[in-house]
């Protein structure tokens, strides 16, 4: 009888090993639910480095994810654990993956522990995850650069411990096909209890050889392979697939990606990250926009109803913040279509608890003075007003939130678009604040680009009070 090989996809967990492919918090989402639908086995995660929003960010795609496994990485920290569970907690499928370095250099060196001091905490954590969940993955980082004899008792205590996964990695991508394929085997050979658990492999693809170490890996007995649906220095989700559907038959596998489904799904993930925000593939967009339009006499219940028809689960919180949003909005438009509901969505919902909440707002401006803005935020029911005087409407407006909330923050960021066309068109801005030398991204939609740019302000605002405690 053929086995199932998963794949288990690591694009969103190696998002923070690279700045230029930063994704904001909706596109995290979006790229979640695309994996998902692709049948993505796992996906991977990054872990908490102990900041609140890490949290948010777990628990917002675990709570999307249908289908799929969702893997989060541990510290071999119990406190680190802990955090962790309690964001992923609420996934359908959740994971623990304990992530370990086995090599000399990385054990010294990065954390600091000798042998005998590694085995303990990879023995105690996988214990401490295996209490959790029955769904706990070890992972031996940078196994092909070990010592073959600590690394099989690195494995054989992770098993002893409740490990159900167990990966091992050529972090430096420097072996050839069938010399990764002979290292599997005699750690196998080496640990006969790998026979009871399921044998993962991951290849850097510093050589360009990642895809045919994986599929060595296979006929080494291999049964989940990680492998990146966009670009990331690792096997390629779609090559490895194709090879597996078209040859599986050749080691008795097979796998569930769709591999029919996987040229569409690519192009939006890519599109992604090419900086396409919520758009679908072209054609999908077209028939969006033809067979979905809203008009402001829609109830909540249509509304919603249609937030769900291109893609969107909310919860009864962020269904409210979208209803507002979109009352707002039908105030000064007739119709609101697929792609003016989607930009709502991104920039009402899957919002953090607000600390500030716009009240008002006034803009003066003309050719021969300089602009001026008055705005009223609300905190915990008090008014905080702020005036400011800048170059251009929304420079003021900035200023006078910044009076009003009694902080500055470096503008990294301000982007303007246009969602749609004509003399109605709506935008939506996009702002980044710089706070402690971390980013915190707002967004806001309206047909009045001031009052865009001042709700994309706020949402920033409200990130940084949740994540510094200020909420």
């Amino acid at each position: 009888m053929d086995r199932e090989v998963r794949v288990s996809d690591v694009t969103l967990k190696r998002l923070g090993d690279r700045a230029e492919d930063a994704l904001s918090f909706k596109e995290k989402l979006e790229l979640s639910k695309l994996l998902d639908r692709i049948g993505a086995a796992v996906i991977e995660i990054e872990g908490v480095s102990g900041t609140k929003m890490d949290a948010l960010r777990i628990k917002s795609i675990a709570s999307a994810v249908k289908s799929s496994a969702v893997a989060a990485p541990v510290a071999l920290d119990k406190e680190n654990v802990d955090a962790v569970w309690a964001a992923l907690c609420g996934a359908k499928r959740p994971r623990l993956q304990v992530v370990a370095a086995v090599s000399p250099m990385q054990m010294e060196y990065i954390y600091h522990k000798k042998p005998a001091a590694m085995l303990e905490a990879i023995k105690e954590t996988v214990a401490c995850c295996a209490e959790k969940t029955a769904d706990v993955e070890f992972v031996a980082e940078d196994a092909a650069r070990s010592d073959e004899a600590f690394l099989s008792s690195a494995v054989q205590a992770a098993i002893d411990a409740g490990a159900k996964t167990v990966t091992l990695c050529d972090a430096a991508g420097a072996m050839l096909p069938e010399e990764f394929r002979a290292f599997l085997e005699r750690v196998k050979a080496a640990v006969p209890a790998l026979s009871t658990v399921t044998l993962g492999a991951a290849v850097d693809n510093g050589m360009a050889m990642a895809d045919a170490c994986l599929v060595a890996a296979v006929a080494a007995g291999a049964r989940e392979l990680k492998a990146a649906a966009y670009p990331m220095k690792t096997a390629s989700l779609q090559n490895v697939a194709k090879v597996i559907a078209d040859r599986g038959e050749t080691f008795g596998v097979y796998t569930t990606v769709r591999t029919v489904e996987m040229k569409r799904i690519t192009q939006q993930i890519e599109s992604i990250f090419r900086g396409e925000k919520g758009k679908a593939a072209p054609d999908e967009s077209k028939a969006e926009a033809e067979d979905l339009t809203l008009s402001r006499h829609d109830d909540k219940e249509a509304v919603l109803k249609a937030a769900a028809a291109i893609g969107y689960e909310l919860s009864e919180e962020d269904g409210e913040a979208v209803w507002n949003a979109f009352c707002e909005i039908a105030r000064r438009r007739e119709q609101i279509d697929a792609r003016e509901l989607d930009a709502i969505v991104a920039a009402a919902a899957m919002q953090v608890p607000p600390t500030y909440i716009l009240k008002s707002y006034v803009i003066t401006s003309g050719n021969l003075t300089k602009a001026m803005a008055t705005v009223v935020l609300l905190r915990d029911e008090e008014e905080l007003e702020g005036t400011g005087v800048g170059d251009g409407p929304v420079d003021a407006a900035f200023k006078a939130l910044e009076t009003a909330a009694d902080a500055h923050y470096a503008l990294d960021e301000f982007q303007i678009r246009a969602v749609t066309e004509g003399r109605g068109a709506m935008g939506e801005t996009v702002v980044r604040l710089l706070s402690e030398g971390k980013l915190y991204g707002g967004r806001g939609i309206s047909t009045d680009i001031v009052g865009a740019s001042i709700a994309a302000y706020v949402s920033a605002l409200n990130k940084i009070a949740y994540e510094e405690g200020q909420a």
